[in-house]
């Protein structure tokens, strides 16, 4: 195998890994820390990608989630941690030993499906050759757990990550289904995304105010 494509599926095989820890790791800024790495993670996939494609648009793509997702967003994950005096998350609705199983067994099941799978996916069903295909099943797995994330916990944080982890995986798709989009809608996702992070801890900002928590559950005295 190419080295190229063995350093590609390995970087998004960390990716995997970085997410699991995203998700489960109950200190808010270690957790953050985590999302910063797979936000490195993936700019070194774009970059390697781009360097196998020839593609300059892939260059900017890298970028571009060089400065939003490492820079931007992860900026604004520690500030919020940190203006919000949130030290360890909301106690989640999932105890932390059955969460960690339940993490493992529906990140792994979900990446063995789909790389068993992947032309199932595929315009008019191709074969995804590697990377490709190893990076799309972490593309399932990083939006399974982004929606488990969301789900399964309180804290207002950690609901943001699960939103990160979602668009991640968005992006990891897009470049092994998509490789050859034009670089504007992709800033355009990129942008977008930055933009929602932002709306959501201010919104947390002002719950933290009222109710002195970022626990959405406290959300449902809103309607009282």
């Amino acid at each position: 195998m190419d080295w190229s494509v063995e350093l590609v599926a390995n970087l998004a095989l960390a990716m995997m890994v970085t997410a699991l820890a995203a998700t489960e790791l109950r200190v808010l800024r270690q957790a953050a820390y985590a999302y910063l790495a797979m936000a490195l993670l993936l700019v070194v996939i774009l970059l390697v990608v781009a360097a196998m494609t020839r593609s300059e648009w892939l260059v900017v793509w890298a970028v571009v989630a060089l400065v939003t997702k490492a820079g931007l967003i992860s900026w604004l994950l520690f500030r919020y941690i940190k203006a919000t005096d949130s030290r360890r998350e909301a106690e989640p609705y999932v105890d932390f030993a059955p969460s960690v199983l339940l993490v493992l067994v529906i990140g792994i099941g979900v990446y063995r499906l789909t790389h068993a799978q992947a032309g199932l996916f595929a315009p008019g069903g191709a074969m995804i050759a590697e990377p490709y295909r190893t990076v799309l099943a972490v593309a399932a797995a990083l939006f399974v757990l982004g929606l488990y994330t969301i789900v399964s916990k309180r804290d207002g944080i950690k609901t943001v990550i699960g939103l990160c982890l979602l668009e991640n995986g968005v992006h990891l798709s897009l470049v092994s289904l998509a490789p050859a989009m034009p670089e504007m809608p992709i800033i355009g996702i990129v942008t977008a995304v930055f933009i929602t992070v932002w709306m959501l801890l201010h919104v947390l900002m002002g719950v933290k105010r009222e109710f002195g928590s970022i626990d959405t559950a406290q959300l449902r005295t809103l309607r009282e």
